[in-house]
C-alpha cells in the first residue's frame, strides 16, 4: 500500500484520435494563456517614443512651412481654393492703410504713457489716431468691394460669402505676419493662378 514507485515507470499516454472539426489538443491551462496575452499597456521603449515624438515634431514643421509657403493640401479650408488664393493676391499687391495701424497704436501708447497726461496732447493726439482708424476702415471696404468685383469677372459667380471679412482682415494685418505669406511681390499685376 505504502511502497515506492520506481522512477523508470512511465506513465502510458493515450490515444488521441483526431477527429475532423475537432480541436485535436490539449486545452491550455490558464496561467499559460494570461502569461502569452500579457503585454505591456504603455511602449517601454524610450528611444522608440522619442522617435515617434522626433517623427511627429518633423511632420507639424513640415505642415507649418507647408501653409505658410502656401501649399493647397497644408492650408485651412478657409485658405483653400483659386479664389482664395486670388483675394490673398489682391491684397498682398498692395499698400494698406490698415497695415500701419498696429505700429501706430503702440506709438500713441508710449506717448500717452510718457507725456500725455497733458491735456493738449490728448486734443491733438486722440482726433488723429480716431482719423487713421477710419481711413483705415474705408480703405479695407473699398479694397473688399473691389476684390468681389474682380472675383466674379474673373470667375464668373459670386464671391463666396465670407469673402469681404477675409479681405478685410487680412488688409489689416501687417505684411510680415499673414499666413499664409504674401506669394507676390508689391505691385505686381495679380493674375488667375492655376
Amino acid at each position: 500500500m505504502f511502497r515506492k514507485k520506481t522512477a523508470a515507470e512511465p506513465e502510458p499516454t493515450p490515444m488521441i484520435q483526431e477527429r475532423p472539426g475537432a480541436k485535436n489538443r490539449p486545452t491550455p491551462k490558464r496561467k499559460d494563456q494570461e502569461a502569452a496575452n500579457r503585454r505591456p499597456l504603455v511602449g517601454n521603449s524610450k528611444a522608440a517614443s522619442a522617435d515617434v515624438k522626433a517623427r511627429q515634431r518633423a511632420e507639424r514643421e513640415a505642415a507649418r512651412q507647408g501653409m505658410l509657403r502656401g501649399e493647397e493640401k497644408y492650408l485651412a479650408p478657409r485658405d483653400r481654393g483659386p479664389v482664395k488664393r486670388m483675394l490673398r493676391d489682391i491684397v498682398d499687391t498692395r499698400w494698406n492703410i490698415g497695415e500701419f495701424l498696429l505700429p501706430l497704436m503702440l506709438v500713441v501708447l508710449a506717448v500717452m504713457l510718457l507725456g500725455g497726461q497733458d491735456p493738449r496732447a490728448q486734443i491733438l493726439i486722440l482726433p488723429m489716431v480716431y482719423g487713421v482708424m477710419l481711413i483705415g476702415i474705408l480703405d479695407a471696404w473699398f479694397l473688399t468691394r473691389r476684390a468681389k468685383r474682380r472675383v466674379e469677372e474673373e470667375f464668373g459667380t459670386d464671391a463666396p460669402r465670407g469673402t469681404g471679412w477675409y479681405v478685410a482682415l487680412r488688409s489689416m494685418q501687417m505684411r510680415m505676419s499673414r499666413v499664409p505669406r504674401p506669394q507676390i511681390k508689391r505691385g505686381e499685376p495679380v493674375v488667375r493662378r492655376r
